[in-house]
């Protein structure tokens, strides 16, 4: 059922870009893949799940600092048996994370598609995250780190750049702001 569910969701999708629209080929070409939601599928890699979560007046996106990539990232992560779609997964990565409770009534539109590569180590190969991102609003500033998250804080999205330099994040940053800026 996820694959029929995220296929649905990532072809519904629309890139705003020649490099997003690369990514979604990839993905859709990935999802041929009977095992392309495992996070044994080394190659060319598999599918992941993140959020963009805003706080409740929008102008700040919660990142964390993971534990073992050592960057300053969304919440997110693999995609699990029970997850029954990959808006799903990404709620559950929020709520594992950061304790955030998101509604399953939240939206659960796709925001972003991004490939990238995630280093060799001792247990994996190097392979890729076909990560697919979501926004959703926080219902008010409070969090709770796990063990994962060696920590985790509200980035104004004006000045996000002072605490990441992740393209991917900043990239998302910038449609955000965009965003906002349109809504008002």
């Amino acid at each position: 059922m996820i694959l029929e569910s995220a296929r649905a969701a990532i072809a519904d999708y629309r890139p705003v870009d020649p490099r997003e629209r690369g990514y979604q080929a990839r993905m859709l070409e990935l999802l041929g893949l009977s095992a392309s939601t495992s996070r044994h599928h080394f190659v060319p890699g598999h599918l992941t799940a993140s959020a963009f979560v805003l706080s409740p007046k929008r102008d700040q996106v919660l990142l964390i600092l993971h534990k073992k990539l050592q960057l300053w990232l969304q919440p997110g992560g693999h995609i699990e048996e029970s997850d029954v779609s990959l808006a799903a997964a990404a709620r559950r990565e929020v709520a594992e994370e950061v304790g955030l409770s998101l509604s399953p009534e939240a939206a659960g539109a796709v925001f972003d598609l991004d490939i990238h590569l995630i280093p060799a180590r001792k247990d994996e190969p190097a392979h890729e995250h076909f990560d697919v991102r979501f926004c959703f609003q926080a219902p008010s500033l409070d969090f709770a780190t796990n063990d994962e998250v060696v920590e985790a804080r509200w980035a104004p999205l004006d000045r996000i750049d002072q605490l990441t330099t992740d393209e991917s994040v900043l990239r998302v940053a910038r449609k955000l702001a965009f965003a906002r800026a349109n809504q008002s």
